[in-house]
């Protein structure tokens, strides 16, 4: 396959998997029906109370569980079916809002009751809903398929909200019975699914120590992956914004710019147009810039648009604005969803989305609580404020480590990857000292191996040049060396059963590939190909442990291995049985003090 080939993949071409358009038909009812049961139960608040406090208070009421439930169920969607959790989640959705039309003029308290419960369950619903998407798409579709269901997660809302400032004017408990029969709807839709995930989960009772040990792997699997990390902390500001704004838009629109209720729910329903677009707008154009650069230009987008918002002098020319915020929502959106689906592996989704979620909420609920200064402080002061922050997150998204990396890079390797290529073939001489040179050069913390340990490290070591498309390194094989890059580029990616990659990740000079079965005696755990024409060290696993004594190179070789491990099928591979257990002592011996190392190696830091 070649790279244009492979950038020619329709964004259509998802819609042909009968999986993903049933999800898709899911989505769009459901979360229209959302919509109606979320606008509609803060206007009926507002009306009965004229407090933006206690608007806000119902709004914190669809965060407050993830601070109970939401962690802990994403353990629970990592070892049950997800489908079957996703189905179990919209019945009982649909049970609990069907109730809320009975308490409505009783008690506000058990409004606010029935919501909690409503968003309880559905902690369970999203981290099994994000892990299940990678599944029914390929990676070459994974961003359209994102951009389609964004559209039918948030841009069904549209109809919703318009249909909630409808039908308020009516009968607002028409609402909540319109929003439980859209469960029913979405529940049948995925019960029609055909996708099956079959994860190997340990045989254990579900004990609180076991679900404490669970989510720490989770935790553990974001704080060590660097790009996973850079998301939660671009994504944490964000999530604070967006709770100011979900408050501070209705006494925006209706004390400030003098709007009516139904001019409301326009407002609203605009924003979910404008995010339609946009999402369309990434279906087709995604590949055309750094997935990175897309949070940037969607938080710019969403920031600047924003803050003239909190300008406008009426309700007509702040539609436009919210609008256009609108569709800057979604590239940052999309590309925020995407790397986190290609970056978490599939037995770990269920809690790293459940993180996710959880952060999301809490500092969403943040956001909400803040939001009631708006009684005190002018709201356009408020609004202006929750837009800049989008503006600082937009810059931060610039330098953020692992988030820039470019589409077309990501085309050539999956293309690299998939391609039919002979293993590496070229010439291979016995390393010098010159070589080394080189690899010191590109990779400086070798500087601290002594003389002794230098020639030690190439005694056997080879260099290998390798033309473009060489296999050099293939899943599942056992070897006992590492490949450190002097020149050139490569590209690493786990193989999935259907013929897909996911965690896939660049290579240049300096970096370094084959540690895990180096120093594990394990089997490889990704294909790795050269991607342009790449000289290559070869090092033996000896030869690799035997720097471990350093510790500066043994923290480099091991915080590495941990990341790619995390990022593998396996992210427990070091507790498996199977390990060269001579190699794990090795590993385990204690390295000599930075005082203990030779006077060479100190004056090369």
């Amino acid at each position: 396959m070649t790279t244009a080939a492979a950038a020619r993949v329709s964004p259509m071409a998802v819609f042909k998997r009968r999986d993903f358009v049933l999800m898709w038909l899911a989505q769009l009812v459901s979360t229209a029906g959302s919509s109606l049961t979320d606008l509609a139960a803060g206007i009926y608040v507002f009306d009965q109370t004229g407090s933006t406090f206690l608007v806000g208070l119902t709004l914190m009421a669809t965060a407050v569980p993830s601070l109970v439930v939401g962690l802990i169920a994403g353990v629970f969607v990592d070892r049950w079916d997800r489908r079957k959790v996703m189905m179990a989640s919209n019945l009982l959705q649909g049970v609990v809002v069907a109730m809320i039309p009975f308490v409505l003029g009783l008690n506000m308290t058990l409004l606010f009751g029935l919501i909690l419960v409503n968003a309880g369950v559905k902690q369970f619903f999203d981290p099994a809903y994000e892990a299940l998407i990678p599944e029914i798409a390929s990676d070459e579709e994974l961003t359209a398929a994102n951009a389609f269901l964004q559209i039918a997660s948030f841009g069904s809302t549209a109809i919703g909200f318009a249909g909630a400032g409808l039908l308020a004017s009516i009968d607002i408990r028409l609402a909540f019975w319109i929003d439980a029969l859209t469960f029913v709807f979405s529940a049948a839709c995925i019960f029609l699914m055909r996708t099956r995930v079959t994860l190997e989960v340990p045989d254990e009772e579900t004990s609180v120590g076991v679900v404490i040990t669970n989510l720490g792997i989770g935790v553990r699997t974001i704080v060590d992956t660097p790009m996973l990390r850079s998301l939660f902390l671009l994504g944490a500001p964000v999530y604070f914004s967006f709770g100011l704004w979900n408050v501070l838009l209705l006494p925006m629109a209706i004390k400030v710019l003098g709007g009516t209720e139904f001019q409301y729910g326009i407002q609203e329903g605009l924003t979910s147009v404008g995010f339609v677009l946009g999402s369309l707008f990434m279906a087709r154009y995604a590949g055309r810039l750094q997935t990175g650069l897309w949070v940037f230009v969607g938080s710019m987008g969403m920031g600047v648009a924003g803050i003239l918002y909190g300008l406008s002098p009426n309700i007509t020319i702040a539609v436009v604005f919210v609008t256009v915020s609108g569709f800057f929502n979604s590239p940052s959106a999309v590309a925020r969803q995407t790397l986190l689906q290609r970056n978490t592996p599939r037995e770990l989704r269920g809690r790293v989305f459940s993180a996710l979620f959880v952060m999301r909420d809490v500092i969403f609920l943040l956001g909400m609580a803040g939001a009631g200064l708006a009684d005190i402080i002018d709201v356009r002061v408020m609004v202006i404020f929750a837009s800049s922050i989008l503006v600082v997150v937009a810059l931060a998204a610039l330098v953020a480590p692992g988030v820039g990396r470019p589409a077309a890079e990501w085309r050539r390797a999956l293309s690299h990857l998939r391609a039919t290529a002979p293993a590496g073939i070229g010439e291979v001489r016995p390393a010098t000292m010159g070589d080394f040179d080189r690899l010191v050069g590109r990779l400086a913390t070798f500087t601290r191996l002594s003389d002794p340990q230098r020639a030690a490290f190439i005694r056997d070591a080879l260099v290998r040049e390798v033309p473009e498309g060489s296999r050099l390194v293939t899943h599942g094989d056992r070897a006992s060396a590492a490949y450190f890059i002097l020149e050139g580029e490569a590209a690493a990616g786990i193989p999935d059963p259907d013929g897909g990659y996911r965690g896939l990740a660049t290579m240049g000079a300096g970096d370094f590939f084959g540690e895990i079965a180096a120093l594990t005696g394990s089997p490889r755990t990704a294909d790795v190909v050269a991607t342009e024409p790449s000289m290559l060290m070869e090092v033996p696993a000896e030869a690799l442990r035997s720097v471990m004594e350093v510790p500066e190179v043994s923290g480099l070789l091991l915080s590495t291995l941990t990341e790619r491990l995390l990022r593998s099928s396996r992210p427990d591979l070091p507790r498996l049985c199977t390990m060269d257990q001579a190699a794990l002592r090795d590993l385990r011996t204690k390295a000599p003090t930075v005082e203990a190392l030779p006077a060479a190696s100190e004056a090369g830091a």
